[in-house]
């Protein structure tokens, strides 16, 4: 039979608390809101838990917000500068027919591997009306839940 002191039964508590602190950090990430272009849905200051994607395809609905990553592999994509990470809505997926909205980019469907997103506040919103077909593999998390104000308890990763 193994005895724990109390000191070892504290340092495995704290070793499990980390592990368990960085499969989170794994899966989840926390984003705050700057700017205009999700009003009123969100606003400036907002925070929220996203759940990291694991690669393209899986589970991206219509309606969803996504969390948009700025820079990526050499796709040829680029967005123009701003924030690391963007947040919009999916406004279409691949194989639906591109929504009048998006003027210029055509009727047919949207292609195999692309998204199209809007902000919810157009007026204020750079998203694939200038951006067109957006790759898949942009969109790095999907907005589970608004967090309440304060500090993050799971830290900030790009």
């Amino acid at each position: 039979m193994i005895a724990l002191t109390v000191a070892g039964l504290v340092v495995v508590l704290g070793a499990a608390a980390a592990a368990g602190l960085v499969l989170v950090r794994r899966a989840f990430m926390v984003i705050e809101v700057e700017g205009r272009s999700m009003e009123p849905a969100l606003r400036s200051g907002d925070r929220l838990l996203a759940r990291r994607r694991t690669g393209p395809g899986g589970t991206i609905e219509r309606g969803q917000i996504v969390v948009i990553t700025r820079i990526g592999p050499g796709d040829g994509f680029l967005l123009d500068g701003g924030p690391l990470q963007v947040i919009k809505r999916v406004a279409a997926l691949p194989g639906d027919a591109v929504p009048s909205v998006f003027e210029g980019l055509g009727e047919g469907p949207v292609p195999p591997g692309h998204v199209l997103v809007l902000g919810d506040n157009p007026d204020h919103s750079a998203d694939s009306r200038q951006w067109g077909f957006l790759p898949d593999h942009r969109l790095i998390a999907v907005v589970a839940r608004r967090l309440p104000p304060g500090p993050s308890v799971i830290a900030r990763r790009p």
